[in-house]
């Protein structure tokens, strides 16, 4: 059977995780929304024609994929142990999964790697007990959800009363919290309240891990959601993965669960009484409780969760880039015959040979990048209102320029609906 055929964004999204990040298989495939077969096949075929990380930046998508699909398929399953035998073995002093990976590669050679060998045990212990209690190492994790109890702010002048919304993040193993209200659910908000979460922390995890809400994940699944690509962009900017929590399993994410509760009641609570103006007055209020929390003892370890960020993980988190990460919204468009392309009603110019082709635009507040297969081939500045151009020479034809007339006659007719 022919091997799944992927955009070439997903392999290097593959390869990143992989030997930038150190995320095993499973992780990989939850993070990317695919199976962890084909996660498996696809670092197989890389490894095959000696692909690693970074890529080198000559190799584009289209060559990218030649030399991946050169390579032949492997040929039928490869032998596994009877995971009921690993499972007793297990329970034996001292026996380890990785020693007994190590005695079956002595007897197979050829046989799976460690990650896939462990995946495949998982696979069988999850179905042996109904709940696990979650072990989360130092910077590993940050569960960040939006809170189910709204806090309020009231309109100044009207006295209209508007419910915002809490955004909560946790880190694994400190349990140290971070609150923010924002206006809405709204992808703008999502991003921007994890840009602030992260420069509080100081760092960045190896996870985020939230909910199926809509902001961060474009299609909810049980089992392979698909992640918000601008999202994903947070993620890649931050040297991070996205591993979405599994819909109806409050589970994956109980740290989370459990501190949105406790912001509920040490924060939200404690502010029932006091009116706000504004997101930014509710957010300093908000802020201070917050500290007060994370600097309370938890009588079950006896230490706070600052005390616990200090030790655990604020050495283990990785730093931050020099640059705040500049959101952007993606949106896949039509060439047009004039070799421009419609972005928020305004067109800007692609190289003319890319005419009656689907390219990809990238849109900030300041710019509009254009990709062609993974490639860049356009950026220009962001122009508002409607009916606007924006052309670079270098992407008409040679004919087209040195007709001065030429573009203001396109903008006119745009600007007049022709």
């Amino acid at each position: 059977m022919a091997a799944l055929r992927l955009p070439m964004r997903r392999l290097r999204d593959i390869l990143r995780l992989k030997f930038e990040c150190g995320l095993s298989h499973r992780a990989i495939a939850r993070a990317c929304g695919l199976g962890a077969g084909t996660v498996s096949d696809y670092l197989r075929r890389a490894r095959e024609v000696g692909l690693g990380w970074p890529l080198p930046a000559e190799l584009d998508d289209a060559v990218l994929e030649a030399r991946l699909f050169a390579a032949p398929a492997s040929g039928g399953p490869r032998p596994f142990p009877d995971p009921a035998w690993m499972h007793q073995e297990l329970k034996r002093r001292g026996v380890t999964l990785q020693l007994l990976w190590m005695e079956y590669l002595k007897v197979y050679p050829d046989g799976y790697r460690y990650s896939q060998f462990c995946a495949r045990y998982h696979r069988f212990a999850r179905r042996l007990a109904p709940s696990m209690r979650q072990v989360h190492r130092a910077g590993e994790k940050v569960f960040v959800d939006f809170s189910g109890l709204r806090p309020e702010i009231v309109n100044r002048r009207t006295g209209e009363i508007t419910a915002v919304e809490l955004f909560v993040g946790s880190l694994g193993a400190s349990s140290y919290t971070y609150a923010e209200a924002v206006a809405d659910q709204s992808l703008t908000c999502w991003v921007s309240a994890h840009v602030h979460m992260l420069d509080a922390f100081g760092g960045s995890p190896e996870l985020l891990v939230p909910d199926n809400l809509k902001a961060g994940v474009t299609k909810a699944c049980r089992y392979e959601p698909v992640v918000n690509r601008s999202y994903e962009d947070l993620a890649r900017h931050y040297g991070a993965a996205v591993l979405p929590a599994r819909a109806y399993h409050p589970k994956d994410k109980p740290k989370v669960e459990a501190n949105i509760l406790v912001v509920q009641r040490w924060v939200l609570a404690r502010l029932r009484d006091r009116t706000f103006f504004s997101v930014a007055e509710l957010n300093a209020a908000i802020g201070a409780l917050t500290q007060e929390l994370n600097d309370r003892p938890m009588k079950h370890l006896g230490a706070s969760r600052r005390e616990l960020f200090d030790r655990l993980d604020r050495p283990a988190l990785r730093p931050l880039p020099a640059t705040r990460f500049e959101m952007g919204v993606w949106k896949e468009c039509g060439v047009n015959i004039d070799y421009h392309i419609a972005v928020d009603h305004n067109y800007y110019s692609v190289p003319y040979q890319l005419v009656h082709q689907r390219v990809e635009a990238r849109t900030t507040p300041t710019t509009v990048e254009i990709f062609f297969k993974g490639r860049r081939v356009g950026s220009h500045a962001r122009r508002f209102g409607r009916g606007q151009a924006a052309t670079h020479a270098e992407h008409m034809p040679r004919s087209h320029r040195y007709i001065p007339s030429a573009l203001g006659s396109a903008e006119r007719s745009r600007a007049n609906g022709g």
